[in-house]
Formats: C-alpha cells, sequence, structure tokens
C-alpha cells in the first residue's frame, strides 16, 4: 500500500513516546506487535532496526527508529498536524528534542543504575552532572506554556513523555515545575487514546501469558 504507515511495537516499552506522537497527527496506522522473546530479534524485525528495539515507524520505504527522530519525522511528514513550527522558529524545538534525547536520558540512567560521575569528569560525559540537567529541563519547562512558547510541538511529546515517566517512577526530581507542565499535557486527547490503546494491548498480553 503506498504510504502505508506501520508501527512497531511492544505495549511494555518505550514505545508510548511514538504511540503519542502518532495519535497527535491523526493519519491512519497499522500496529505490528513484537514479542521480546521472539519476534522483536527476527531477521524481519533486524532488517528495521538491527538493535532489536522499539519502536520504530516504517512510512511507505522510509524507516525511522529512535522515539526523538519519529517525533520530528512525523511533524514534517504530516505538517497539516500543526506539530513544527516554522523553519526559521525552531532554535528551541530542535534544542530541546534532542536535550532530552541525549543529556536528560543519559543522566537519568546513570542515576538509575546507581552510578555517579565524579565532579572532577563531569565535562568529559555529554550529560554533565544530574543536578544541571535537572535545573536545565527546569529551565526549559518555565519560560513558556509549552516547550516552543503557546503552541504544542512534537518536542513536547517527547519532553513530556520523559517528565511524566520519571514523575511515575521517581527517576526525576518531583520539581513543581515538572508536575505543572505535565499537567499541561497529560488530557490531551491523542495522550488519552494513545495510553488507553496500549494499556489494552498491555492487558492482553499479559492475560494470554497467565494461559
Amino acid at each position: 500500500m503506498a504510504d502505508e504507515l506501520v508501527f512497531y511495537s511492544n505495549p511494555m516499552s518505550r514505545r508510548r513516546i511514538a504511540r503519542w506522537m502518532l495519535e497527535e497527527v491523526g493519519a491512519p496506522y497499522r500496529v505490528e506487535w513484537l514479542t521480546f522473546e521472539g519476534s522483536i530479534k527476527s531477521p524481519d524485525y533486524l532488517a528495521v532496526n538491527p538493535m532489536g528495539k522499539v519502536p520504530a515507524i516504517r512510512h511507505d520505504r522510509t524507516v525511522i527508529t529512535e522515539a526523538a527522530a519519529i517525533c520530528a519525522y512525523m511533524a514534517d511528514a504530516f505538517p497539516e498536524a500543526g506539530l513544527a513550527p516554522p523553519t526559521n522558529q525552531r532554535g528551541d524545538y530542535y534544542r530541546w528534542l534532542f536535550f532530552a534525547a541525549g543529556p536528560l536520558e543519559m543522566a537519568v540512567s546513570v542515576k538509575a543504575f546507581g552510578l555517579e560521575v565524579p565532579k572532577e569528569r563531569e565535562r568529559s560525559i555529554g550529560s554533565g552532572s544530574y543536578e544541571s540537567v535537572m535545573d536545565t529541563l527546569s529551565y526549559a519547562v518555565t519560560r513558556h506554556p509549552y516547550i516552543t512558547g503557546d503552541r504544542f510541538t512534537a518536542t513536547d511529546v517527547y519532553v513530556g513523555s520523559h517528565i511524566s515517566w520519571g514523575l511515575q517512577f521517581g527517576t526525576l526530581e518531583a520539581r513543581p515545575e515538572f508536575t505543572a507542565y505535565w499537567d499541561r499535557l497529560k488530557d490531551r486527547p491523542a495522550y488519552l487514546k494513545a495510553k488507553a490503546l496500549d494499556d489494552e494491548e498491555m492487558h492482553r498480553q499479559l492475560a494470554a501469558a497467565k494461559g
């Protein structure tokens, strides 16, 4: 099918970022559910993503992996959804999208594994210190209602997903500004629909595993 949009996922993964973005775009898509014990490492899927991870999407013949890249691609591929600023106004859009994909995710992962970057080596690692990353994230979400200003964009999908996850599982400090920012996003219809769809599939798979 020309321009077919396929979403490769597992309901117990970070695929929820991509699912939310798909629902914000509103284009029809087909889901291929993968299992961690089997199909996610199959030759067919490794041809899509050699890392054997989700999420991934295929739009006609174009394959995109990595949740931040999926958000950026979908905003450009479906401009009618209005999820990206004009090209000459994308400074904050790109800056904070890739800040979350890089320093934020690295700092949170390092802390979650109980590791600590020596003070004298902070300049040698992309994330610097956890505290500086938290302060920078606070700056990003308090300047405007949304990351790029008064308009919700694909960057809010990505940054908002990280903040939601971090607040839920305690990997982010529960700063009031993080909670206030997430409160502005959590009732978006596309987010609620994406969450319901993934929760339904997760419960179905868990029930099937129990027999």
